[in-house]
């Protein structure tokens, strides 16, 4: 696995764990920049082939 990959699984990681705090907090307005986040993660990821599997959010 190359750096660009490893780096955006563990963006995608970090965003999902983010975003799953914001909600249980209920930080709507963190929840929506961290959707917002994993959503542009999540299509970078598939432009460029980048398989991020089972996601938890």
């Amino acid at each position: 696995m190359d750096a660009f990959t490893a780096g955006l699984l563990q963006r995608i990681k970090t965003t999902e764990s983010d975003l799953t705090r914001a909600r249980e907090t209920g930080d709507d307005f963190l929840a929506d920049v961290e959707q917002s986040e994993l959503d542009d993660l999540r299509r970078l990821a598939a432009e460029h082939g980048v398989e991020i599997g089972a996601t938890s959010v």
